[in-house]
């Protein structure tokens, strides 16, 4: 025969890929193979191969067939539903006979073979064939491979019927598949290698007349299903597959029955298969994902452990660019979120909100579920903002509720949650702003959403509830009736859709009752108030001991019975009403912010009906505020959270007042420090001295020292402006503040320590008016007055009945004018309003307190007092009190600093700190920085700086190491540079109180402002002095005036014991002869290096006695200005016992030379520094010393 002849041409095929390639059963296959029929002798079968996503297929198998045997060939592309042993020979999803010219009527080149459509789509395999003349024998096996048997015949012919009852949907041929597989499983009991396999196919055939409902019997189903995966465990080929069957089964009978046991198992079972799909499979995307997505979204929220440890392990199965991942984590977020509400750790809300902001942030602009995602994290950062108070997270609230309704027009299925939600959120910025606007929109968007959800809609009494709120919370600032009727109204509407088993039932119980109370108020009619108290108490019943609302209950049964109190005047019902107060603030699972409101209007009703529990309420308050401004993890948001509550700020004196009013003198000592300076006392526990601890318990001291270092560094002072990046950070934060208040509970448990860290007690507030009595100014709106700490024993009371509140501010604000006034008049002019001003001052405030220092303390003229001024008082210049009178003789009446040596303390609290961080007196060293020319923009140039820094570098003794940075050299980081590096330091400058963030106070630098943040964060506890020559260094802010921020207090806290500060606007030209006087008297005894070293502690007597020498020269409010700060400490040398100076009554001064240390020593203990000029002519001493303790005549 001749080359190419028919008789011996073979057929060289290569089977490369198939597409389109859909089963017609709908089922998904292990993998599907491509069978090729030559005659009726033998076929052969290519590899079985998986689908990828796209439904597509990868062989490249070749084979050669003989074409001189047959005409033609049959091609079928077959399904397979085992990956290991094969039942069968699966289902055929096409087939298709084809001449031996049409297979090789292409060349060599590849080509597509279509196949007839399933479901209107052509599947086809890309195949290249080509003639060869010799049979490769590799290729060459061709063989019966397709199984004929009864058991492959039936199961054969079952896949081909239930492909054709899913086309159909024609239940005899469901019967009669059913029918093949059964007998298939007859055939292959329990043992058979193919048990499994054929309780698979019975079981899929009756999950599918199920999901048609042409069967009901879906026990047996997910028994055959639950039977097979027995049989293929982890590891087993098909082990996916049955899970995936199983977890199919399960989740139609959860939609059918919505028994949460099926969720629950398909949920532990979808954790199972995951790991074993392997992205871009047919499996995972056309059949798993498909049934995940369904338990994520359809699993009840757990808010157990066990429910949550569940959510997340569904999480890590979804790796960031799954697409179920954003649904994941939405879920998991809403189960730690009703964990929060329940049990109220703020860990879980933090969680939910890091959580929801990574869901946002996978689903970007026009994903279809960003709406749903934006509203989530909109109301978690709400329901953070009810707990924490931070303004951010309301305000990002409502921005995010606004893209979410925008997302959501007008027909969408869920434009009544943005409406509700964003209502909601604008409501709540009404209470804190107090803006109309906002909750006559409040009202409107409710009022929308409300016809979203006619009668018979499952949401119609959540927006029934809301609205209501909504119109009482107007009502609360208009007192329009119509809206408390209405409310009321709405209220009753939504009480009666709520089932008795709601978890939200009490929210609308305790909103009925406050409305309720309301009306009473109004209308009087009993049965209001009745109804409210029953409501409460059926509220507060049906709520577990720690779930969070139950603080809410109880305020609002306190309201009931307080509202009842004033109309009926019970005194039953006004203790039912602050017991429930006390119940209320102490719930431990509500947040801070709450329990505050609780707290301050608990103090204000027991102030007005003058309760018992005053003194109480107000250490609760204090004890929450110190909590809850500690739980921020910035300086900034510390100081937001202190002035977030109306009213608060006058508590510290308020306390005051009231245990002062109840002759509790110690404890109104006590509780005005430990309100008053917060933001200072809560920084400074970072910085306590451990010196006592790390000899008692090095490793306690070890540890507390890192924690602080840790937690100083993470609190930053703004924070990230990410808002993922700061709710990190502050998540980072309260884990270091648990490990540190742990720490500090340990030490407590040491028995020294007992009180480490805690408020200080009288007796250790004491420790402050050791060298001077320390005068305590109280100005509450309930009364004035002062309390004089002696240096031993009690305090003394000093009633100030000719000053009220008003009239306090009324002064305060006629200062601030009267200073306005001077500052652009003429050096001559008089300054009668000032004048007037202080004789106020001397007369209605100093002069009854001057009257118990001289007759009650009989404390000597020319002594030290420190000024601790509280509320309007901070703003008043208590020192410059005069009473501006003649004698009859033609002597002038002294004023204040004639009799005393003033200085200023910010709180008794920080004295005692300062005098605890004492360390040995170092070399002086002394810079002086000034920015006379600071640039374009940051205020007008100061042209008498230079020379002040000349003049003062001249005073300075030579002694000390001097370094002057001024000009160009006067940056921000060489101002901060020459604050650590030296003890004494002059600073001349612009100075600026930031009044609405006073942390950004600043002095003016040649580049940026060093502001008081940049100070505080330095610590520098050999530094000793410092003179600020700016304006405005020692002036508080309006909002927190007994916080007091400023330059001064940050230099202070930073390490410096002694500062001059001024209160407002300086003269630079007038000023430096303050500068000038001040020096010469505080280095007069240094001159040419000779006499003891330089003494921070001569600072009050030389400015005393600088205002003094430059009255002719200087205007009075440019004397005024200066004032001093100072820590009270006394540095001792050996220089000073070669010769003390003690003050005699005639005026003269005697010297003393001690014979023995021990006297010295005793003398030192029972002595205090006096600073003063000790007489005309007479050259001043470094120290008088105002002898406590009688010595006998031979120590003299």
């Amino acid at each position: 025969m001749m080359p190419g002849s028919l008789e011996e041409r073979y057929v060289r095929l290569e089977v490369m890929s198939g597409k389109n390639l859909q089963v017609p059963s709908g089922r998904i296959p292990a993998g599907v193979y491509v069978s090729i029929t030559v005659d009726s002798r033998g076929c052969w079968k290519s590899a079985i191969s998986v689908f990828s996503s796209n439904q597509s297929v990868v062989w490249g198998n070749t084979v050669t067939l003989p074409s001189h045997t047959s005409p033609a060939l049959s091609v079928e592309i077959r399904a397979s539903y085992e990956a290991g042993r094969m039942l069968g020979n699966g289902e055929v999803i096409r087939k298709l006979q084809m001449s031996w010219d049409e297979l090789l009527d292409h060349g060599d080149e590849p080509f597509d073979l279509s196949f007839p459509p399933i479901h209107d789509v052509c599947p086809y395999l890309t195949l290249r064939a080509a003639t060869v003349y010799a049979c490769d024998e590799q290729d060459s096996t061709l063989s019966n491979s397709l199984v004929d048997s009864d058991i492959a015949r039936d199961t054969d012919a079952g896949h081909a019927l239930l492909a054709e009852y899913i086309s159909s949907e024609a239940v005899s041929h469901l019967n009669d598949a059913m029918q093949h597989f059964q007998s298939v499983l007859d055939q292959c009991p329990v043992g058979h290698p193919d048990h499994a396999a054929a309780l698979t196919n019975l079981a899929y055939a009756c999950l599918e007349g199920y999901f048609r409902k042409h069967l009901q019997d879906t026990d047996t189903t997910t028994s055959l299903f639950r039977e097979a995966l027995a049989l293929r465990p982890q590891g087993h080929p098909d082990h996916a597959s049955s899970l995936h069957n199983l977890i199919r089964a399960l989740n139609w009978r959860h939609r059918k029955e919505s028994t949460a046991v099926y969720i629950h198992e398909s949920a532990q079972l979808c954790c199972k298969l995951l790991p074993l799909c392997p992205e871009g499979t047919y499996l995972r995307s056309i059949g798993v994902d498909g049934e995940v997505d369904y338990v994520i979204s359809k699993l009840p929220i757990d808010a157990s452990d066990e429910g949550i440890h569940l959510r997340r392990n569904i999480l890590e199965l979804c790796p960031v660019g799954y697409q179920l991942r954003p649904s994941a984590l939405d879920q998991l977020a809403q189960a730690l979120q009703t964990r929060f509400q329940q049990c109220g750790n703020i860990d879980d809300i933090d969680e939910t909100i890091q959580l929801r902001r990574e869901a946002v942030f996978l689903c970007p602009e026009g994903h279809s579920d960003r709406g749903g995602f934006l509203n989530n994290l909109a109301v978690s950062l709400a329901i953070r903002f009810h707990n924490q108070g931070k303004p951010n997270d309301l305000n990002e609230a409502i921005t995010l509720h606004e893209e979410s309704l925008h997302l959501w027009p007008v027909g969408h299925e869920f434009r009544d949650f943005a409406l509700d939600n964003l209502g909601g959120a604008l409501a709540t910025r009404f209470n804190t702003r107090g803006d109309i606007d906002d909750i006559t929109r409040a009202i409107s968007l409710r009022r929308e959403a409300l016809t979203l959800c006619p009668p018979g809609h499952p949401g119609r009494d959540i927006i029934l509830n809301n609205l209501a709120l909504a119109l009482k919370t107007r009502y609360d600032g208009s007192y329009v009736s119509e809206d408390l009727n209405e409310a009321i109204d709405r209220y009753r509407e939504s009480h009666l859709l709520r089932r008795l088993d709601d978890p939200e039932r009490h929210v609308t119980l305790c909103s009925l009752s406050g409305a309720l109370c309301s009306r009473f108020t109004h209308t009087r009619k009993n049965g209001d108030v009745e109804e409210a108290i029953q409501l409460c108490q059926e509220a507060l019943a049906s709520l577990p001991s720690l779930h969070p609302d139950k603080c809410k209950s109880h305020a609002w049964l306190q309201s009931a019975y307080l509202s009842r109190y004033r109309i009926q005047l019970n005194p039953a019902d006004l203790s039912s009403a602050m017991e429930h107060f006390r119940l209320s603030s102490i719930h431990p699972t509500e947040g801070f912010p709450q329990r505050i409101m609780v707290a301050i209007d608990w103090a204000r009703q027991a102030e007005i009906y003058q309760h018992e529990s005053a003194l109480e309420a107000y250490q609760m308050c204090f004890e929450l505020f110190d909590s809850h401004v500690m739980s921020r993890s910035s300086i900034f948001s510390r100081r937001e959270a202190a002035t977030a509550f109306h009213g608060a700020q006058s508590l510290p004196v308020d306390a005051a007042s009231c245990a002062t009013r109840r002759d509790n003198l110690r404890q109104a000592v006590e509780l005005l420090e430990q309100g008053r300076g917060q933001q200072w006392s809560l920084a400074s526990r970072l910085r306590t001295p451990l010196e006592d601890l790390w000899s008692a318990n090095p490793q306690l001291a070890q540890r507390l020292s890192e924690l602080s270092k840790h937690l100083s560094h993470a609190q930053g002072s703004t924070g990230s402006t990410d808002p993922a990046a700061a709710d990190r950070a502050a998540t980072e934060y309260r884990r270091l503040t648990g490990r540190w208040k742990a720490a500090v509970a340990e030490i407590r448990n040491l028995r020294a320590f007992s009180r480490f860290l805690l408020p200080p007690s009288y007796e250790d507030l004491q420790a402050a008016a050791r060298q001077g009595p320390v005068v305590i100014l109280i100005a509450s709106q309930y009364s004035c007055s002062a309390i004089i700490v002696p240096t031993s024993g009690d305090p003394h009371n000093v009633p100030l009945p000719s000053v009220s509140f008003t009239e306090l501010n009324n002064l305060k604000d006629r200062f601030a004018r009267a200073i306005r006034h001077a500052s652009v008049m003429g050096p001559k002019v008089p300054r009668n309003d000032l004048i007037v001003l202080l004789r106020t001052v001397w007369n209605e405030i100093m002069l009854p307190i001057v009257n118990v220092l001289e007759n009650v303390l009989k404390l000597n003229h020319r002594s030290r007092i420190w000024l601790c001024p509280t509320a309007a008082f901070t703003s008043i210049p208590l020192h410059a009190a005069h009473p501006f009178q003649t004698n009859a003789d033609g002597s002038k009446e002294p004023c204040l600093e004639d009799l005393y040596i003033c200085s200023y303390a910010p709180t008794l609290s920080a004295l005692v700190r300062s005098r605890q961080m004492m360390k040995k007196r170092v070399t002086p060293s002394f810079a002086t920085i000034g920015q006379g020319q600071p640039g374009a923009g940051k205020g007008k140039a100061l042209l008498a700086v230079d020379s002040e820094l000349e003049l003062v570098h001249k005073l300075v003794p030579a002694t000390a190491k001097r370094i002057t940075i001024s000009g160009d050299t006067a940056t921000r980081a060489g101002a901060l540079q020459a604050l650590e590096e030296n003890t004494w330091v002059h600073l001349a400058c612009h100075g600026k109180q930031d009044p609405a963030q006073p942390y950004d106070s600043h002095f003016v630098m040649r580049d940026e402002h060093l502001t008081l943040l940049d100070i505080m964060e330095k610590d520098i506890p050999r530094a000793e002095f410092a003179f600020l020559s700016a304006c405005h260094t020692a002036v508080g802010d309006e909002k927190t005036p007994d916080e007091v921020i400023h330059l001064a207090a940050g230099l202070q806290f930073s390490g410096f014991k002694s500062v001059i500060g001024t209160l407002w606007e300086v003269n630079d030209a007038v000023a430096k002869h303050v500068v000038e006087a001040f020096y010469k008297y505080m280095f007069m005894d240094l001159k040419d290096g000779k006499g003891v070293v330089m003494d921070c502690s001569r600072a009050a007597w030389a400015l005393n006695c600088a205002t003094h020498a430059v009255k002719t020269k200087v205007p009075l409010e440019q004397r005024m200005v200066f004032i001093h700060i100072e820590t009270n400490l006394i540095f001792l040398h050996s220089s000073y016992l070669p010769c003390l100076v003690l003050e005699c009554f005639d005026m003269h001064a005697v010297k003393w030379r001690t014979r023995k240390t021990e006297v010295f020593h005793q003398l030192l203990r029972n002595s205090y520094y006096v600073m003063r000029e000790v007489g005309p002519g007479i050259r001043p001493s470094i120290a008088v010393m105002k002898v406590q303790v009688k010595l006998g005549q031979a120590d003299i």
